[in-house]
């Protein structure tokens, strides 16, 4: 009886560890890092629904040492034939092995618990991006089409994000319909292969949670940009489009920096 109570209190505990660290991170604003803001208030109201049934279970679980409870296969025989010794060997083997998984659990469980408080959340680095192919999430690159963004003025280009910027050179490489349309936007630095003169600047986009997220970048041409900024900076990038003068660069159009600095990550680093 006491193997099951503690099975059932070291599923609890996990639940709870769980529950209480994704509360914590909802009040702390970082939940967004793990998942799509519209799931935030779903996700709380749940985790708080598995919270209260696992404070039930701990409040209404049966004590160990409650007499109805009591097992009785521990108990001595005067005589034992060769056979039923055996056979409580055997269970006693499995019992002492049963204990040593729910002892390996718990110790799980509380590595989870120390790493849950211990290491902050950390968002998708270039490393994922290199493996998940940069623009290669055609979906989301459909947003804002040619025409919308003729039709838009210059106050608006500003507020293109790297999402934008990208689905346009997607959709065209014409040099002209860049005249005049100024970028200012902000992402990681991601390495466009052994490119020494181009980087993408990229950001990932969030459809459900970052298990799914997709790297979207834009095309930056800064000769020797290894020398100035490391891969997984956060850049602040304004300037325009021209023709990619890269030998290597798959890109026709890039963006070309009038001004380029380090900067501080978002506290939401994921486009939607």
């Amino acid at each position: 009886m006491r193997d099951v109570l503690l099975a059932r209190w070291q599923g609890v505990l996990l639940t709870l560890v769980v529950g209480v660290s994704t509360l914590w991170l909802a009040a702390t604003g970082q939940l967004v890092l793990y998942i799509h803001p519209r799931y935030v208030v779903f996700t709380v109201v749940m985790t708080l629904i598995g919270v209260a049934f696992s404070l039930g279970v701990l409040l209404w679980s049966p004590r160990a040492d409650d007499p109805d409870d009591h097992d009785h296969a521990d108990e001595t025989w005067p005589s034992e034939e060769p056979g039923r010794a055996r056979r409580r060997r055997a269970r006693t083997g499995r019992t002492a092995f049963r204990r040593s998984l729910l002892t390996a659990g718990t110790l799980v469980v509380t590595a989870l618990a120390v790493a849950i408080v211990a290491l902050p959340p950390a968002t998708l680095t270039s490393a994922t991006a290199t493996t998940r192919d940069v623009n290669s999430y055609t979906a989301a690159l459909e947003g804002t089409t040619v025409d919308e963004a003729n039709a838009a003025g210059s106050a608006a280009y500003a507020s293109f994000s790297v999402l934008d910027w990208a689905g346009l050179l997607r959709q065209t490489s014409d040099v002209a319909f860049y005249t005049g349309k100024q970028a200012d936007v902000t992402g990681i630095v991601t390495a466009s292969g052994d490119d020494p003169d181009v980087f993408y600047l990229t950001r990932f986009v969030v459809t459900c949670c970052a298990v799914d997220a997709q790297p979207v970048g834009v095309p930056v041409q800064l000769p020797d940009w290894r020398d100035e900024f490391a891969v997984d900076q956060w850049v602040r990038v304004e300037g325009g489009f021209q023709t990619n003068r890269s030998a290597v660069s798959s890109d026709a159009v890039a963006l070309v920096p009038e001004s380029i600095e380090q900067v501080d990550q978002p506290s939401d680093p994921y486009l939607y």
